[in-house]
């Protein structure tokens, strides 16, 4: 059984969508769901699925091991984020070495780096009249949207679509083949076997 943490930072539509999409996989688990965000729906979105839940705070993400160790205990073989904001430590970085993977709401490389997330990247694109945008899943690396590109999803854009209509645009592509992606790199590969805590 491959297992999956998904780290998100507000309603966990993306999440959620992987989480069904998996339920009825037999070899692949979503086994904890966190956040940054004590507030965070996606938490509720976990406890309805009966999945582990855990908040973390800066100090767990990058001045300890503490996150690091509970995904160990718990046999993570891949993290996932989903509208996770943080940038991830080199510490989860060499531990899941081509492992950890991220969504963004635009066609990599254009629209990335710090800043660029949520509604800024929809008003970027229509402040410089795109006609096409579209969403990239990518590998996590210590830089923001750096990452090697799995797979990009495109949508076309009218000139009278506001932000707000690129963003539905954009998240119906999100919602339509990130769990497939996901699904499809986790049974490709091997059970990471140095996740495990050996005691």
């Amino acid at each position: 059984m491959r297992r999956i943490a998904i780290l998100a930072s507000g309603t966990g539509s993306n999440a959620r969508k992987i989480v069904e999409h998996l339920q009825d996989n037999e070899f692949v688990e979503v086994v904890l769901i966190a956040s940054n965000r004590k507030s965070a729906k996606v938490l509720d979105m976990a406890s309805d699925h009966s999945i582990a839940t855990t908040v973390i705070t800066r100090s767990d993400f990058y001045q300890s091991e503490s996150f690091l160790n509970q995904l160990r205990e718990l046999d993570v073989d891949w993290i996932v984020l989903a509208g996770f904001l943080w940038l991830v430590p080199s510490n989860l970085i060499s531990a899941y070495p081509n492992r950890i993977v991220n969504i963004h709401p635009a066609l990599l490389p254009a629209y990335g780096g710090k800043g660029m997330y949520g509604i800024n990247v929809h008003k970027a694109v229509k402040d410089n009249n795109d006609n096409v945008s579209g969403m990239t899943i990518h590998l996590v690396n210590e830089n923001y949207d750096d990452g090697a590109i799995i797979f990009q999803g495109r949508t076309d854009i009218d000139p009278s679509d506001s932000p707000e209509d690129i963003a539905a645009k954009v998240l119906k592509l999100e919602h339509k083949y990130y769990p497939k992606v996901i699904e499809g790199m986790v049974m490709a590969q091997p059970k990471l076997t140095t996740s495990k805590k050996y005691f």
